[in-house]
């Protein structure tokens, strides 16, 4: 089984200060084929060879992802589409619209995107890693600031065919995927910014994590940091006891207060808490795109302040600091 897209992300950095990553990368990548993959792996591979060639009279980045009109196409081309990326459901991270066709995400990403693009550096002639980037929605958008280079990290199988699925209508050269964790990362210091929206309360160990995210960055980089908080001082760390909002992996919830001293420790500094803000039922949500279980089932029918297991409902944070 071959994919071009990593050999065209080897010749992308060839030449970057990502170069160094080439003495491992692609032995990991080759170990991640040969590996166990996913039931609907060749299934999903199949799929995307299916998708016709449509002439793309747009592309969108700046307010939203779009890629082509719907005049560009026919009836018929559009419910190939429609049937053909709902084959690659659940989309969880969104919006985004091809030809018309407006893939309606659980989570209204942009909302997100909106809460955190005013405070950051330029990302202009930047090398920007995404650390969790799901599908790489957020990637696009980092992509309208006119970045030399957006990588995303995310070991997912399904977030890596979605994305490819998008790629087909912009085949921007300066936008890439890697199916790996934040664990295999060699200490890269090279990426003038380094994002992780949605990942730290994931990690059994968040202080490893943030050293990880830091070894990322050159001296000087900015780290934009967004995850689930708590209310409280600087010695607040909140653990569940089991799940939180029915997800079994969550392990650490801090205060910003907490987290500020966490990143400090961790040695960065100019840290900044840019924003706050909870969860509505309005941005996390069940649609025809995701039609599973959402926040509204995650959270007490009586009482939308706390969870269904009785813990404060989802609060989230933006932080921002430098290596």
């Amino acid at each position: 089984m071959s994919f071009p897209w990593f050999k065209d992300f080897y010749q992308q950095i060839a030449h970057s200060p990502l170069s160094h990553w080439l003495e491992v990368l692609p032995a990991q990548l080759a170990l991640w084929q040969s590996a166990q993959l996913h039931g609907d792996f060749a299934k999903w591979l199949k799929l995307l060879s299916l998708f016709p060639q449509t002439s793309v009279s747009n592309i969108e980045l700046q307010d939203k992802v779009e890629f082509g009109f719907a005049s560009d196409i026919d009836e018929h081309t559009s419910k190939q589409l429609v049937g053909l990326f709902k084959q690659f459901m659940p989309w969880r991270k969104g919006p985004f619209f091809i030809h018309g066709i407006h893939i309606d995400t659980e989570w209204r990403s942009d909302w997100k995107w909106d809460r955190v693009k005013p405070h950051i550096h330029s990302l202009k002639n930047r090398h920007v890693l995404d650390v969790g980037c799901g599908s790489g929605y957020h990637m696009w958008r980092m992509l309208a600031e006119d970045p030399k280079l957006v990588v995303g990290a995310d070991p997912s199988q399904l977030f890596l065919m979605q994305f490819q699925a998008i790629k087909q209508f912009n085949p921007d050269p300066r936008i890439h995927l890697l199916p790996i964790g934040v664990e295999q990362l060699p200490e890269l210091q090279a990426f003038d910014t380094v994002f992780s929206m949605g990942v730290l309360y994931h990690r059994k160990s968040p202080i490893d994590f943030l050293y990880q995210l830091k070894s990322q960055l050159r001296k000087g980089g900015e780290l934009v940091l967004e995850t689930l908080v708590v209310e409280g001082d600087e010695q607040t760390v909140f653990m569940p006891e089991d799940r939180y909002a029915q997800m079994r992996n969550v392990w650490y919830l801090p205060s910003t207060k907490a987290l500020t001293l966490w990143l400090e420790r961790v040695g960065f500094s100019n840290i900044r808490v840019v924003d706050v803000a909870p969860t509505t039922l309005d941005e996390q949500r069940k649609t025809q795109w995701m039609e599973s279980q959402s926040l509204a089932d995650f959270l007490d029918p009586q009482d939308n302040s706390r969870t269904i297991e009785g813990y404060p409902a989802p609060l989230r944070a933006v932080l921002i600091a430098e290596r």
